[in-house]
């Protein structure tokens, strides 16, 4: 057991005028399984990165291990797997790897294979296993169930939980839950770290945001209480004061000068009560501005579905689908009804994309993903069974992919015909910067492009919303909000989605294929 210390981190991109990180200080121990949670673009890879050492910063990172970051590039993907992972760790014994395939209930085989025909799963799977060979080393695992099923989750946590010394970037609740024994959170204002899973962290976070926002609301009846009270001893003061006036001459000049020595005394504590008052004005002011500076602001989300002339939009009864007259998958069957909420669910490669993509070439062209999305990709094939969609359905779709987003969002919005404004002012209530609208949409991070997507098919008005994995790399507040706006608009969606947390939330009808 050893400390990971950071003290006065500070850290600012070139060209950028916000600072990532500024004097952050806190300790990580080195035994811990620890989560790391945060908005999108808040600086979570960032930190990772510096601790790997790769950019310059301010102030100091000291620790007695070293860092490996997953995912780390493979140069030559031809190799088999065996070969890619003892170059990048020749000191790891092989029977200790196939007892951590074991575990993962990756079969031995898998390292002949050339590391390019490995699934994302897979590939995770086996680098994870590799990496935590190694002696003395503190793994940086970025994201990694974006590849990964429901299953395949369930089974990494697990593995995941009996491992020691790491860093878990992800925004699966579930997974979080399964594996982490304490958290670190990347706040507005701050960075934290606390004891327990994330639904300790995040029930500690709610009780400290209510408990904010109701002492600042205390705080405000205080402030309004003592302005009034100072007001008016002010007035009774100045009243005091100009009674003064002609006191200590004439007739009764000895009378009147005890007088006025009386009413000054009466006026100096008038005035010391007001600026007792107005001290105790000044400190709630103080208190109240402290407040509220890491509470997260999730705003609504808004959208306007069309509603559809008919019950049944999509229906697939014993539907087998195929390639080139081969039959791959099915016989699947299940209905999207109008105003639910169908979520597709199986194992990676069972054919939860082709059936949506099936769907798409069904409904027509005007339905598919982005422009160029489709370009020389094989067209899925109703080769068994009945898949029918309704007539005049107004689609939107949400693709895996983002590598596609090019150029302006201004010229995306545009293609898609619909309002720019809108469109930005959903992205800004995503936490989008102003400063990101106006980088190019391919040099926004995986999150930032996913949420590019997720707002633009938001804008869009229509009967069905077709969503393929929309929460990869989606920060855990976004998703809520999006949990929330569909739970107030309820509208006739149909997705593939990993996060068991986000099912359950939305009272989604699951369909296993």
């Amino acid at each position: 057991m050893s400390l990971i210390r950071v003290t006065d981190l500070s850290f600012t991109y070139e060209g950028s005028s916000d600072p990532v990180f500024e004097s952050a200080s806190f300790l990580i121990d080195t035994d811990w399984k620890l989560g790391f949670t945060g908005r999108n673009g808040r600086g979570k890879t960032t930190f990772l990165k510096l601790l790997e050492g790769e950019y310059e910063y301010q102030g100091r990172i000291e620790a007695s291990v070293e860092f490996d970051y997953f995912p780390f590039p493979v140069g030559d993907g031809n190799k088999d797997v065996l070969e890619v992972v003892l170059e990048k760790m020749p000191d790891i014994e092989f029977w200790q790897l196939k007892r951590e395939l074991k575990l993962l209930q990756v079969k031995e085989d898998i390292l002949y294979r050339p590391f390019h025909s490995l699934s994302g799963g897979e590939r995770t799977k086996v680098l994870l296993a590799a990496m935590f060979l190694r002696e003395n080393h503190f793994l940086l695992i970025d994201e990694p169930t974006n590849h990964l099923d429901l299953a395949g989750r369930q089974l990494l946590g697990k593995y995941l939980n009996q491992k020691k010394g790491f860093i878990l970037v992800s925004h699966d609740r579930a997974f979080l839950d399964s594996c982490t024994d304490h958290m670190l959170s990347i706040n507005r204002n701050d960075i934290q770290v606390q004891k327990g899973n994330f639904s300790t962290w995040f029930e500690n976070r709610e009780r400290q945001e209510a408990f904010e926002l109701d002492r600042q609301r205390q705080l405000k009846k205080d402030i309004s209480h003592l302005k009034e009270a100072a007001r008016q001893t002010r007035n009774w003061g100045d009243q005091v004061e100009a009674s003064k006036i002609g006191c200590g001459s004439g007739k009764y000049e000895k009378n009147m000068g005890a007088r006025r020595a009386y009413i000054g005394e009466k006026s100096r504590r008038m005035q010391q009560r007001r600026k007792n008052l107005e001290r105790r004005q000044e400190r709630a002011i103080e208190e109240k501005e402290g407040l509220l500076k890491n509470v997260e602001t999730a705003q609504p989300l808004k959208l306007c579905p069309l509603t559809y002339h008919k019950e049944v939009l999509v229906t697939a009864r014993d539907l087998e689908i195929g390639y080139g007259g081969q039959t791959i998958r099915g016989p699947v069957s299940f209905q999207v009804t109008r105003g639910s909420q169908v979520m597709l669910v199986g194992k990676n490669g069972c054919g939860k994309s082709s059936v949506i993509k099936a769907i798409l070439e069904k409904a027509g062209s005007g339905a598919r993903g982005d422009s160029g999305e489709w370009e020389g990709a094989l067209r899925p094939e109703v080769t068994g069974g009945l898949l029918e969609t309704g007539s005049g359905l107004k689609l939107s779709y949400i693709s895996q992919e983002t590598s596609h987003l090019r150029g302006r969002l201004e010229e995306y919005a545009s293609r898609w015909e619909v309002e720019e404004a809108l469109m930005k002012a959903l992205l800004r209530k995503l936490d989008f910067s102003r400063e990101q609208f106006a980088r190019p949409l391919e040099c926004l991070s995986e999150g930032q492009k996913k949420k590019v997507l997720i707002a633009r098919s938001l804008c869009q008005q229509a009967h069905l919303y077709i969503w393929d994995e929309p929460l990869n790399y989606i920060d855990i507040y976004s998703r809520m909000q999006i949990e929330e706006l569909i739970k107030t608009w309820k509208p006739t969606l149909l997705c593939v989605e990993h996060d068991s947390a986000f099912g359950e939330a939305i009272g989604a009808m699951l369909v296993s294929l």
